[in-house]
């Protein structure tokens, strides 16, 4: 057991604590045979990264270049080995802090690397800073590695957003007009258990209930207006995919946008295919947030079933006083307004607090937001609830 123990902290702080080890482990009566094989190996992949006197993964030099020639199998190689020998959660951090610390967002560009990567919303936030910069040979395999991860949102996000804008639209709101895809089955089901045959085990209705589905096409306007700068990345990620899921809603009239100092209206694109989206974001540049929001002030036409969500770190290069009346005007008029600082898996924001005071104080919630937070604040701005009080409720919940 002692030596178990510390075979893991000899992989964590290096050779450099050797000696250390083995007399640890002759003082507890076990003897100290070294490191396996395996061992070995995941302390080479290690030692790649994290040791500042080891050479650097795949060939790359330390100081920010990457390597050249033989370096990119060699990495792909590194990153082989760090899939097979660590479990999913490490090989990304894993990863990401090869590409931060080591220098080797260069090597992004290369489809060998690109094909060994784990996907992940890291990986895809560098991937969407330096699209500009991929070369054709390389576009495809970085395309297959975001799909990945879009699907991969998709997967996790749709059944609870699709639940939370049916359960708040369709709720209560009953059709004598007949139709097996609009039959309220929980409703139905309980107003004809008294009509339950024991003889067959079958309930047999002698009225069915329905939505109102024809009714609610387009009832509500979602408008997402995200920021392109560069601390927005993973927000705007997520953003897309809530786009495109929100855009194959009938329900609900979806636009996307995307602003710098231009406005960019995505949402054709967002409903055909978020990828499409990531890959037309140009992080970073200056923000102009009043003018984004006075051209997303056009789609509003029935203000009181509208909802606006500003994704943006509130960091305005623009005309601040221009910004703050516009959304006092949005508010005002009845349009659920919500700023998200962050939509991130952290949650943690960098934004202006001085602009979000101002804009809390119109009575428009500024929060940071986990995706898995998302229905529920969605449903409570379709139902009218308090956002100011669920934005503190969200807060709170996160200390």
């Amino acid at each position: 057991m002692v030596k178990e123990k510390l075979k893991k902290w000899r992989l964590i702080l290096g050779k450099d604590v050797d000696a250390a080890a083995q007399g640890a482990c002759e003082r507890s009566g076990d003897g100290w045979d070294g490191l396996s094989s395996e061992e070995i190996t995941m302390d080479e992949a290690l030692a790649a990264i994290y040791d500042e006197t080891s050479g650097d993964a795949g060939g790359a030099k330390s100081q920010g270049k990457g390597g050249k020639g033989k370096s990119v199998p060699n990495l792909a190689k590194w990153l082989g080995d760090v899939r097979s020998l660590f479990p999913e959660n490490v090989v990304s951090v894993i990863q990401n802090d090869a590409i931060n610390k080591k220098g080797l967002k260069q090597l992004l560009l290369e489809p060998e690397t690109l094909s060994t990567i784990k996907p992940d919303v890291s990986i895809v936030a560098t991937i969407m800073a330096l699209n500009r910069q991929i070369p054709e040979k390389s576009k495809e395999n970085a395309r297959i590695l975001v799909r990945a991860v879009v699907d991969e949102l998709t997967k996790l996000m749709e059944q609870d957003l699709r639940r939370a804008v049916t359960g708040a639209l369709n709720k209560k709101n009953h059709s004598p007009i007949p139709s097996l895809s609009g039959i309220d089955w929980k409703r139905t089901i309980s107003r004809n258990l008294k009509h339950y045959d024991n003889a067959t085990k079958r309930l047999i209705p002698e009225k069915f209930w329905f939505y109102e589905r024809q009714r609610r096409m387009k009832d509500w306007t979602v408008i997402l207006d995200m920021d392109q700068s560069g601390s927005m990345a993973d927000s705007i990620i997520y953003a897309s995919v809530m786009g495109a899921i929100f855009a194959s809603m009938p329900a609900l009239d979806t636009k996307v946008v995307a602003f710098d100092t231009e406005v960019v209206d995505l949402t054709e694109v967002c409903r055909n295919d978020p990828v499409d989206v990531l890959f037309g974001v140009q992080l970073g540049g200056g923000t102009d947030i009043n003018k984004s929001v006075g051209y997303c002030s056009q789609f509003i036409e029935n203000p009181r079933k509208t909802i606006f969500i500003l994704i943006s770190d509130l960091e305005e290069g623009g005309v601040e006083a221009g910004l703050i009346r516009k959304l006092t005007e949005m508010h005002e008029s009845g349009v659920k307004v919500i700023a998200l600082l962050a939509l991130t898996d952290s949650g943690v924001p960098h934004y202006d607090e001085r602009i979000a005071k101002k804009v809390s104080s119109i009575g428009i919630p500024c929060f940071a937001c986990t995706p898995d937070r998302l229905p529920e604040l969605i449903e409570s701005a379709l139902k009218g609830k308090d956002l100011i009080k669920l934005g503190s409720d969200i807060h709170s919940r996160k200390k």
